[in-house]
C-alpha cells in the first residue's frame, strides 16, 4: 500500500461520520498511562476532511524528530486542537483509567469549535459527553484524527517531563519521562518519591 492509500484508509472511521453530514470529527488520545510519575495528558484534534499529512501515524511508531515535525503541521492544518492534563495526585485518587477519560473529555471541551462527533482511542467512550462518539481499539494506528491527537499528547507530555527534570534532577525525568525504567526505580529507591510521583503506581 502506498503512502497516499494508507493515509486515505486512516479516514475510514471519520468517513462514517462525514457520510452522516458531520464535518467536525474530533480524534482523541492520551499519553502517559504507564509512567510512575507525572500527569496523564490528552489531546483532541479536528482535521479537515481528507487532510493527508505525510507520515501521520501512531506516535509510538515515530521518532521524536518526526513527531515534532508532524506536531507543527497538525497544529497549522487542523480546524481545532486542544490538550489537557490530569495530575498525579488525581490519578491516585480516581485511578488512571478515569483520569485518562477525564483528560480526554477536558481536551474535547477545550476545542475552539465544538466537535460534532468524537473518535476515541481504546475500548472506552467518554461517559459524560452527549456528542456522538465511537471508541476505536488501536485507533492511533487506524484513524487520522486519533493519530494526530496521539502525537500532540505525546509531545506535550514529554515537554512537561523535561521541565520537571529541572525541578527534580535526581530522577532523570528528561531521559525516561517517568516510565518505570530500571534507572528510575533505582532513583526512587535512593531518594524516595517526589511530589509528582503516583503513589498508587510507584510503591508497587
Amino acid at each position: 500500500m502506498n503512502e497516499e492509500a494508507r493515509l486515505l484508509e486512516m479516514y475510514r472511521f471519520e468517513n462514517e461520520y462525514y457520510a452522516e453530514g458531520k464535518t467536525l470529527v474530533a480524534g482523541c488520545d492520551e499519553a502517559g498511562r504507564g509512567p510512575l510519575a507525572g500527569p496523564v495528558v490528552a489531546a483532541a484534534v479536528i482535521l479537515p476532511q481528507r487532510c493527508l499529512i505525510p507520515s501521520l501515524n501512531d506516535s509510538k511508531k515515530l521518532s521524536e524528530k518526526k513527531r515534532l515535525l508532524l506536531e507543527q503541521e497538525i497544529k497549522e492544518t487542523s480546524i481545532a486542537w486542544a490538550v489537557a492534563r490530569v495530575e498525579a495526585d488525581e490519578i491516585d485518587r480516581i485511578n488512571i483509567l478515569e483520569a485518562s477519560l477525564k483528560a480526554m473529555l477536558m481536551a474535547v471541551k477545550g476545542l475552539s469549535v465544538s466537535a460534532e462527533a468524537i473518535l476515541i482511542d481504546g475500548p472506552y467512550g467518554l461517559r459524560q459527553s452527549e456528542i456522538p462518539q465511537k471508541a476505536v481499539k488501536k485507533g492511533d494506528s487506524l484513524s487520522a484524527s486519533i493519530a494526530a491527537a496521539s502525537i500532540l499528547a505525546k509531545n506535550h507530555r514529554d515537554r512537561i517531563m523535561v521541565n520537571y527534570d529541572t525541578v527534580y534532577p535526581q530522577y532523570g525525568f528528561a531521559k525516561h519521562k517517568g516510565y518505570p525504567t530500571k534507572y528510575h526505580r533505582e532513583m526512587i529507591h535512593q531518594y524516595g518519591l517526589s511530589p509528582i510521583h503516583r503513589r498508587t503506581f510507584a510503591v508497587k
